[in-house]
């Protein structure tokens, strides 16, 4: 029996280019590439050359500090480029994939939970969980008080995280999780979900986006404290911790939802992690010019061109218009009924709710000083304020920071009231400056 928990402060965007449920399969994509910048927290160093041949699951990068944490080649293949940037910065590394050299390392199957994690550090999975405080890859020395998983995702067009063949292997990768840590495994479900689980406490959750990211959840279950660490990761990554750890399958496949109202025909598509936008999108959309194509959901996605990668979490591609041949009457003050607002100024919201709207990548408004107003506690799920959080941060005032809940947040958090804010603050960016601020001065 689950327990049940309503979120009533948040905002579903009614965006069209919903997905459904149909799936096709990325059979174009020959070159795949891996963002270390996707994995916050470590320093990250190539472990490859250009031109040198990997299976999938050998190291294309491992963490400065230890060397014991890696990213790793999804595909078997050749390393094609490692890209750099200013002071020789990685941006990525590409692989040109070759057919009929899928042989994947050999895994010897953990017993202990020192096993265990120096396996999911080694095969790239350790990469994709998130430790809180400070939304980063965790740190192996320190043991998480309890671990949080969610099983779906609210976010604009998201597809499912899940499949009914998954459930199976999501238990198994819940067991393994169980043995590291001391405390409880947390099972967040969509509301009238019929997903259970013997081993971790679940949870249902009701109410609009953001009920699905790992914070509000947190915030509702067990808040975390200064000093205190708990891990999270969404439920896909525990199915592939499961078939790693039990059979020793290592699955880099995944399910990307490809949608927005530029999309001529919105779907899933299975692909595997860090394959081609242009691979996956093939098909689907007519012309490149003038659209705006991010990997993730309109929230919390990063801007990409057709010849980027996906980036982690893997599972969303969107595509929306620029919006640079807009040629409307009055502008972003425009009165047209097509136009969506959060607030009542607007005649949106006499049409409802029913026909969703086409959004474009234009902000509608200038940037100015922060106000007041409470517009953010409207959508934002959380017992702190975020108005004075966020001056505490751009004030670098560390005391302050902590008493207004700094440690209970990450960048994600602020995605919806950067989404309603009349100043046009880059919300999120000011959260994960201030995380990596505050990591460095307890360090």
């Amino acid at each position: 029996m689950s327990n049940k928990i309503k979120i009533k402060r948040g905002l579903d965007i009614p965006m069209s280019g919903a997905p459904s449920t149909a799936v096709t399969e990325d059979r174009t994509t020959e070159i795949y590439g891996i963002y270390p910048d996707d994995f916050p927290g470590p320093i990250w160093k190539a472990a490859v050359k250009v031109d040198d041949k990997v299976k999938a699951g050998d190291a294309l990068l491992s963490d400065k500090a230890t060397g014991k944490i890696s990213l790793v080649a999804p595909v078997s293949g050749t390393i094609k480029e490692i890209n750099r940037g200013e002071r020789r910065h990685i941006n990525y590394i590409s692989i040109q994939k070759e057919a009929g050299t899928e042989n994947i390392q050999e895994i010897t199957l953990p017993k202990t939970a020192e096993e265990i994690i120096e396996l999911l550090q080694r095969s790239g999975l350790w990469a994709m969980m998130r430790q809180r405080p400070f939304d980063i890859v965790p740190d192996s020395k320190e043991t998480p008080r309890d671990i949080f998983v969610t099983a779906f995702d609210s976010s604009p067009l998201a597809g499912e995280i899940l499949t009914k063949e998954d459930e199976p292997w999501l238990e198994k990768g819940l067991e393994i999780l169980k043995k590291l840590t001391p405390g409880k495994v947390y099972l967040s479900k969509r509301y009238g979900s019929n997903l259970e689980s013997k081993v971790a406490e679940v949870y249902e959750i009701e109410g609009p986006h953001p009920a699905g990211n790992t914070g509000p959840q947190i915030a509702a279950i067990k808040p975390v404290n200064k000093g205190e660490t708990v891990w999270t990761m969404d439920a896909r990554t525990v199915v592939r911790i499961g078939k790693l750890c039990m059979n020793g399958e290592a699955d880099y496949s995944t399910l990307v939802a490809v949608t927005g109202p530029e999309i001529d025909n919105p779907h899933l598509v299975k692909t595997i992690v860090g394959a081609s936008i242009k691979g996956i999108l093939y098909g689907l959309i007519k012309d490149f010019q003038g659209k705006r194509i991010i990997s993730g959901n309109v929230l919390t996605g990063i801007k990409t061109d057709k010849d980027g990668f996906l980036h982690y979490p893997y599972r969303q591609i969107t595509v929306i218009s620029e919006g640079d041949d807009a040629d409307e009457f009055m502008g972003w003050a425009s009165m047209n009924p097509e136009k969506y607002s959060v607030k009542r100024n607007f005649p949106a919201f006499l049409r409802g709710l029913s026909k969703p709207f086409n959004f474009d990548a234009r902000i509608k408004g200038g940037k100015r000083a922060m106000i007041l107003s409470g517009e953010y506690d409207k959508v934002f799920p959380f017992d702190i304020y975020p108005e004075y959080l966020l001056k505490a941060i751009m004030a670098n005032d560390i005391d302050r920071m902590e008493k207004l809940g700094i440690y209970e947040v990450a960048p994600e958090d602020f995605a919806l009231p950067e989404f309603v804010d009349t100043s046009k603050q880059e919300l999120q960016k000011t959260v994960r400056e201030g995380l990596d601020n505050l990591r460095k001065e307890l360090s």
